[in-house]
């Protein structure tokens, strides 16, 4: 499990640097196969991950744990509202329209908790070319020396929103959250609920 890496798992660990001390309860909102919940359930209690694709979930099922399996769409399903000190979320967001995400993950952190999302988007070509480049180059440089593991879960691509439409809902919709563009083609939005 450990040699596993694709640019999805290679920023898991902004996601579990952000689980606030004393967490007790994590969402991972679309879940897959569970590598990102089951990393959770090493330092949280009380971990859910929700998923719509039945054979991740079947394969997430398969490990001998405690973790609370959901199938679901995560803007539809009764999940309970602002009760969550950890909300996760990797190459999700762009499978729905990126408002109505975010809205709905921002309503299940509770007072002091974290939403903590790692996202593709799409580049404003030719403009973003050289970071594209870049970014080409460091991919080839992990590959060389890691093994690449492709995913089960269904593929959206290419993404609906650009980067600069992202960091300006998060903006919008997340006062005081860190945007952060990395170089392996994803972004990272990391935001605390403030207690009042």
């Amino acid at each position: 499990m450990s040699q596993r890496w694709n640019h999805n798992i290679h920023y898991h660990s902004r996601i579990l640097q952000s689980v606030p001390p004393g967490a007790t309860r994590a969402l991972d909102i679309g879940c897959g196969e569970g590598m990102l919940t089951r990393s959770l359930r090493d330092a949280v209690p009380d971990v859910t991950g929700i998923d719509l694709d039945t054979p991740s979930l079947e394969l997430a099922r398969g490990y001998d744990d405690d973790i609370s399996y959901v199938h679901g769409d995560f803007l539809a399903y009764p999940l309970e509202l602002s009760s969550y000190d950890v909300v996760a979320s990797v190459a999700t967001l762009h499978h729905v329209d990126a408002r109505t995400g975010l809205l709905r993950m921002r309503s299940l952190v509770r007072p002091g908790g974290v939403l903590a999302v790692v996202g593709l988007a799409r580049p404003n070509l030719p403009r973003d070319l050289p970071r594209e480049a870049a970014g080409v180059a460091a991919n080839l440089a992990h590959r060389a020396t890691k093994s690449h593991w492709e995913h089960p879960s269904p593929i959206v691509w290419p993404p609906p929103t650009t980067y600069p439409e992202v960091q300006a809902l998060t903006t919008e919709l997340l006062p005081g959250a860190t945007y952060r563009r990395h170089l392996l083609f994803r972004y990272s939005i990391l935001w605390t609920r403030p207690d009042c």
